[in-house]
């Protein structure tokens, strides 16, 4: 992914034209353009610091709002896709003569906005749930209570998710994963730094305040906020860290349910598969077998009451942001607040729309897609992707370091991918779900209900391949290597990602670089190890998987050689898929521009000339500021490196950088020739 806020605007690059002129597609955002110069600084050397060069002025004039922990182009982008969303659902819940599809939504708002209703329940919607767990009578029916819990969406013990088959990328197995923390990654439990060490005991402090408000006395609390933080801890030591869950190969390991009972045979599994409803399994993909084996151990160590105590911690957690204020605030209060240094809790509104969106997101969709999105501008984002991936064949066969074997099979991998534009072909149906305007716990937990029953169903039938993992509202975009396709949500195509009122070099520069970038994913250090239907196999010589690993490792220590914040470096294994990609599809994108614009005769504008111009639109997208404490977390648990680096990490691999700019040999946008790194 190229943000988790905004990549597939790079699809809008070629036409410009034609979504220029589409006059059915109704404005979204405010304009902005896709090289603004007042965002720019131009008293800065742009081959000392590029970034700075690009987004010194945005970065001036845009601090961060209270409510967010980062402030971006994309956050900003989100931001005003959130207002027209409110406007969408605003009407829908108050419109007479609806339709399914905007009653579901509307409604759906209107209970999570009723925030009256909401504080008059109290923990009521918690009560049956609450009282399942106490009359928990032994470990034998932890099974299916833990069952009953993940149809409710929390997150207990492990992690279940129906996906493709890694072997055979057209059938759906079951797969189990490891899980059941409330801090953001495993690494927090096991690093004894003073920091780390810190977050620990808040904590404690606030699993302590969750409790209390559930009722527990400030004793009994304190005792079961340990509790947690002993069970979560051992979770964690049995984990993976994310970069070996970033090895397709480690975390695949097929079985039987017969084999699942003998590895962990304290859990009962056939009560489990039961309870979530499970069609009859043969093979299940226990990612970490020796986390479900330890899992095992736990579970006969530990006591039923300490199960229990767990058990309601997660409940409350995962529940929280569809309780009273108490709750809502205390959560704010850790995991935003303290975590990632927001200093105000979100309105209402804006949390309400988040929910509808990821609860019912392809109905709220179809409205959106309806009102901003036609037909003409889904056909023209195609066209111009198609022109992009014409532009990386090329690319691949002009590789100096791989052999004609292996290009073969990487351009055939290429000529498969399938491009997901603006929004799915065929719509969810969410009319089996009971919306019920004055019941928004009781919506959301129907809703998870529903979404899980969906996933599990799809075990033993053939794979979708037309479903999304976005929805169409969503300001993102990602690559799915096992469906061997690049998705692009309606809800990035907008300024100033793509911009068409603005002249090819921006815009090949930030979204001609976004497609890339989701190109080049299915031959970064993960996804060139699945093939051209999307399974899990080794299609590469062993020479050239040698020269690939040794160009990547390029890439992974110049970035971790990057301080982030405090003494903390950037983990160069971590970020590597990202910044492989942000590498690779901007030297895409700048060859694509090339060759399109060759017949042409282009123009300095603004005292730049074109190729700055690019190389400005490539930096502009990511002109960003970014609170300590968000920076802090991301180094541990985000795949994409900050936006400093993104830009800058890039252009001093690229020598067209320096010969646009005019830089000299040891400035810090100039690496020398031998410390380039190349891939794609």
């Amino acid at each position: 992914m190229r943000f988790l806020a905004a990549a597939l605007l790079a699809t809008a690059i070629f036409s410009a034209p034609c979504l220029a002129q589409n006059p059915k597609a109704a404005p979204v955002v405010p304009y902005t353009p896709s090289l603004d110069i007042p965002s720019m600084d131009r008293t800065v050397d742009p081959c000392v610091d590029f970034y700075e060069y690009s987004c010194g002025g945005w970065r001036k004039n845009n601090p961060i709002p209270a409510d967010q922990a980062r402030w971006d182009v994309y956050s900003k982008l989100y931001q005003d896709n959130l207002n027209y969303l409110r406007t969408i659902l605003e009407k829908a819940a108050t419109a007479t003569n609806r339709d399914t599809v905007t009653q579901e939504i509307g409604d759906f708002y209107a209970a999570c906005m009723n925030e009256a209703e909401v504080e008059k329940l109290g923990t009521k919607p918690l009560a049956p749930t609450l009282k399942a767990i106490a009359d928990l009578s032994d470990k034998k029916s932890l099974a299916p209570l833990i069952a009953n819990l993940q149809l409710m969406g929390v997150d207990v013990l492990f992690d279940v998710y129906p996906n493709q088959d890694p072997d055979d990328s057209n059938s759906v197995i079951m797969t189990l994963y490891q899980g059941g923390l409330g801090l953001p990654d495993r690494d927090y439990y096991v690093t004894d730094d003073a920091k780390s060490k810190e977050t620990r005991d808040r904590y404690v402090r606030h699993v302590q305040k969750m409790f209390e408000l559930l009722g527990d006395a400030p004793a009994v609390a304190e005792k079961n906020a340990a509790t947690v933080m002993r069970i979560e801890t051992r979770l964690a030591k049995a984990s993976l860290t994310r970069v070996e869950f970033r090895d397709p190969y480690k975390i695949k390991h097929k079985m039987s349910p017969a084999d699942l009972a003998k590895l962990a045979p304290g859990f009962d599994w056939t009560e489990y598969f039961a309870a979530l409803a499970a069609p009859p399994l043969n093979t299940i993909n226990v990612t970490w077998p020796d986390f479900f084996a330890d899992l095992n151990s736990q579970i006969d160590a530990t006591s039923l009451d300490d199960l229990k105590t767990y058990l309601r911690f997660h409940l409350v957690s995962a529940e929280s942001p569809e309780l009273p204020a108490a709750f809502v605030n205390e959560n704010f209060a850790f995991n935003s607040q303290y975590l990632l240094g927001v200093k105000e809790l979100q309105p209402r509104w804006k949390r309400c729309v988040r929910a509808t969106d990821g609860d019912l997101g392809e109905a709220l969709g179809q409205v959106y897609v309806r009102e901003t999105f036609p037909p003409e501008m889904k056909a023209a984002t195609l066209e111009m992707t198609r022109r992009i991936e014409d532009a990386m064949a090329l690319r691949i066969a002009a590789l100096d370091w791989m052999s004609p074997q292996t290009k073969q099979q990487a351009i055939g991998k290429l000529h498969k991918i399938r491009n997901k534009i603006g929004y799915p072909d065929v719509w969810r149906d969410y009319s089996s779900v009971k919306i019920l305007p004055g019941d928004y716990f009781g919506d959301d937990a129907r809703a998870t209900a529903f979404e899980v029953h969906r996933r599990i169903n799809k075990i033993g039938k053939p794979v979708d391949r037309g479903e999304w993992g976005m929805t169409p509202p969503t300001v993102d975009a990602y690559f799915n290597p096992a469906m061997n396709d690049i998705n692009f949500p309606a809800g990035v195509l907008q300024p100033p990602l793509y911009d068409p009122k603005m002249d090819a070099a921006p815009n090949y520069g930030n979204t001609g670089s976004t497609i890339g970038h989701e190109l080049t994913h299915g031959f970064d250090d993960e996804g060139r190890q699945y093939d051209s239907n999307g399974n899990l196999k080794d299609w590469w010589t062993k020479e050239d998987a040698e020269q690939f690993t040794k160009r990547a490792d390029c890439v992974v220590d110049q970035y971790s050689g990057y301080v982030v914040v405090d003494d903390i470096h950037l983990n160069g294994k971590l970020t590597e898929g990202e910044n492989v990609a942000d590498l690779g599809g901007t030297i895409l994108a700048y060859i694509a521009w090339k060759d399109a614009t060759k017949e042409m005769t282009l123009e300095e504008r603004d005292g730049l000339s074109p190729d700055q111009r690019f190389f400005i639109g490539m930096a502009q997208w990511a002109c960003a500021n970014t609170r300590p404490e968000d920076l802090r977390a991301n180094v541990i648990t985000d795949p994409h490196s900050p936006e400093k680096y993104r830009v800058n990490g890039v252009v001093v691999n690229m020598p067209e950088f320096g010969q646009a700019f005019a830089c000299k040999a040891g400035q810090p946008m100039v690496k020398p020739a031998d410390k380039v790194c190349k891939i794609w």
